[in-house]
């Protein structure tokens, strides 16, 4: 069996969680949300420094790709051809070398992969959107009671995976048509995939078994910031901007707050959200925060390009324009004296006992 592109936490890292085996628990889940991040007042980084002592760039293993489905090149990046046009972001290896640090960014925050208080021994789990895979390997692995299916428009995950996982090129907006039902149902960062979150929710709470749990793991947008947003700001417009023209694709990025509500909506019961933070750079006080930034920073800086070419392409930027107005963005998120973070809502609830 090939390696798992899972992320290996430090060695001085909380306790293992139970039922959960090498994931550690982090430092806030003693029953409350972690507290904000301060401003580091002592902070000695350069205005565009980003790493701190001992950490680097995030590099990560590219998975190997499916020669099964053809792909659709544009702009010198490819995009998945199936449902052709659905999602913005390109699927090519700079893609999912991106996927690769943004799994390692989620693993380092939560200390796990879910929040759900699922048991040692789940059945049948299913990850939407699943990317690159990371995800769903490493719950199959943690998880050897589980058959975990992952599905996605793009057929970029590793040939090799655990026997009890497995992948399928499927679209999450389409009738869900499964042999099974589940007992868990996990996505994470679809901020930017649905026209329509709340209705691809329904499909997940009538796909659950009774008491299953369905959890979602998502950045808020617009990214915030300590104090007044510098208005006049690259990156303070560049958010605005994506955000105006992911309305006009018809696929707003700005759902998240109401994941919750919309959830109880639905009939979930035991609705729990927990609210994160990740720093887009080494401006927050202590060190989990700046080692978090890391991550975070990297994540978005090799996204911005792939985030842009779509969603800025609806309001009319033409490919070399987008190109040409990222480097003042880049300096931006690099920029100390620029507290901002994206802020990770996680929500999950319970299919009712009783409920077909």
């Amino acid at each position: 069996m090939a390696e798992s592109n899972s992320y290996q936490t430090p060695a001085n890292s909380a306790p293992e969680a139970k039922g959960q085996p090498g994931l550690p628990l982090s430092r806030w889940e003693s029953g409350t949300a972690p507290s904000i991040p301060t401003v580091d007042d002592q902070d000695n980084h350069s205005d565009t420094g980003s790493a701190i002592d001992g950490m680097s760039t995030v590099t990560s293993t590219t998975s190997l790709r499916s020669s099964i489905y053809e792909h659709v090149e544009e702009n010198g990046r490819t995009y998945h051809r199936f449902r052709q046009g659905k999602y913005v972001l390109p699927n090519d290896e700079q893609e999912q070398e991106r996927l690769d640090i943004q799994h390692a960014l989620f693993n380092f925050a939560l200390g796990r992969l879910h929040l759900s208080p699922i048991g040692p021994k789940p059945q049948n789990v299913l990850d939407i959107a699943t990317g690159t895979g990371n995800w769903a390997i490493d719950f199959a692995e943690q998880y050897p009671s589980a058959q975990v299916l992952g599905t996605d428009l793009s057929a970029i995950q590793p040939l090799h995976v655990p026997p009890n996982c497995r992948f399928e090129i499927d679209d999450a907006e389409d009738d869900w048509i499964f042999n099974e039902q589940f007992d868990y149902i996990h996505g994470r960062a679809l901020l930017s995939c649905f026209k329509d979150p709340k209705s691809v929710f329904q499909k997940a709470y009538n796909s659950l078994t009774p008491g299953g749990y369905f959890e979602m793991q998502d950045m808020v947008w617009p990214f915030q910031y300590m104090g007044d947003p510098p208005t006049e700001s690259a990156l303070y417009k560049w958010m605005q901007t994506i955000n105006e023209g992911a309305i006009q694709l018809g696929r707003p990025w700005n759902n998240v707050p109401h994941y919750k509500r919309w959830f109880e909506e639905l009939g979930f019961q035991d609705v729990v959200e927990k609210k994160y933070y990740f720093p887009l750079n080494a401006w927050a006080k202590g060190k989990f925060y700046k080692e978090m930034s890391v991550y975070a920073q990297t994540d978005l800086l090799n996204g911005l390009e792939g985030l842009s070419l779509k969603v800025l392409g609806a309001m009319g930027w033409t490919p070399e324009q987008v190109k040409a107005y990222l480097p003042a963005v880049r300096d931006d998120v690099k920029n100390t004296k620029t507290h901002c973070y994206a802020p990770v809502l996680v929500v999950y609830g319970r299919k009712p006992v009783g409920q077909a």
